[in-house]
């Protein structure tokens, strides 16, 4: 299942991997060693996230779809 919250992909030198933060689910991150296996490993950490806080009765964020601007 593809879930639609915003994914930021960044390659990081100190774990030698592409890193994926999902920034509107506190906690949630990935990593792979090319960005589309760590965009597939983050879908399955969202699936994850989201099973944990329905199962402690936390609200569950809706995807924002919005985009991070950097300088």
């Amino acid at each position: 299942m593809a879930h639609k919250y915003e994914l930021v992909v960044a390659w990081s030198r100190e774990d030698a991997a592409f890193v994926v933060d999902v920034p509107e689910l506190p906690g949630c991150m990935a990593h792979g060693g090319t960005p589309a296996e760590a965009v597939a490993n983050a879908q399955d950490a969202i699936s994850l996230w989201l099973e944990a806080a329905r199962d402690m009765g936390r609200p569950i964020p809706r995807p924002r779809g919005r985009r991070l601007m950097t300088a």
